[in-house]
């Protein structure tokens, strides 16, 4: 069985070593190792072996934020779900558009942190309930404030690649979207690498910010 390699980073260690307890439990999970900040996690030598790391975004040293920059000008593949103790649903947009992958609250029950992690490396990026009303809000404030565009970005994509970009908004995976739209996966993905290459992002966090913030979908 393929097992996603998983690293914890967060500076309280009763929380940190009992999500490890309950994650190596779960059998397409392998926890690689854990941190207790963005530093000792960005010097760890087994770095490039993780796939996905959940990631405190309060820590000291270095923290989620932080530690998110300067992890994606190492490596880009790895998916990062940022964990807090509060609903800041103002960073989440910009925590997206510098290459995070989810946000989870710490009080989130483990089957979500279970869900959120496999989604994260199926799709490249998890919304909670919690996380989409928070980037609704962002984007009717936002709209509220800036009625009119400079830009329509929409004039770029085709019908088709539009639908495709509102199922990756909506967490579905590359064949979910394919399923949906009776196309295959190989065809999704090469929607999905030209609206990106049209959008100027570099990865799927980033392309639903961009969609969210330009109104691109409903």
């Amino acid at each position: 069985m393929k097992k996603i390699k998983i690293a914890l980073v967060d500076d309280h260690k009763l929380f940190r070593k009992g999500l490890m307890s309950i994650l190596q439990q779960i059998d397409d999970f392998e926890v690689l190792f854990d941190a207790v900040n963005g530093r000792e996690f960005l010097d760890h030598p087994n770095l490039n072996d993780v796939e996905v790391v959940l990631l405190d975004i309060q820590m000291p040293e270095l923290d989620g934020i932080a530690t998110t920059k300067l992890l994606r000008e190492k490596n880009e593949q790895i998916k990062i779900i940022i964990l807090s103790m509060h609903d800041e649903d103002q960073f989440i947009l910009h925590l997206m558009e510098i290459g995070a992958n989810g946000y989870l609250l710490k009080d989130t029950d483990t089957d979500e942190v279970i869900l959120a992690i496999r989604k994260v490396y199926d799709s490249g990026v998890y919304f909670s309930d919690f996380v989409s009303r928070a980037m609704l809000r962002k984007m009717n404030k936002k709209n509220t404030q800036t009625p009119n565009k400079i830009f329509n970005y929409k004039t770029d994509l085709s019908t088709r690649e539009l639908e495709v970009l509102k199922h990756i908004c909506e967490g579905l995976t590359t064949t979910e979207i394919g399923d949906t739209m009776c196309i295959s996966p190989r065809t999704v993905e090469g929607h999905r690498l030209r609206i990106m290459e049209k959008l100027g992002v570099n990865n799927t966090a980033k392309l639903v910010a961009f969609a969210i913030k330009n109104d691109l979908v409903d």
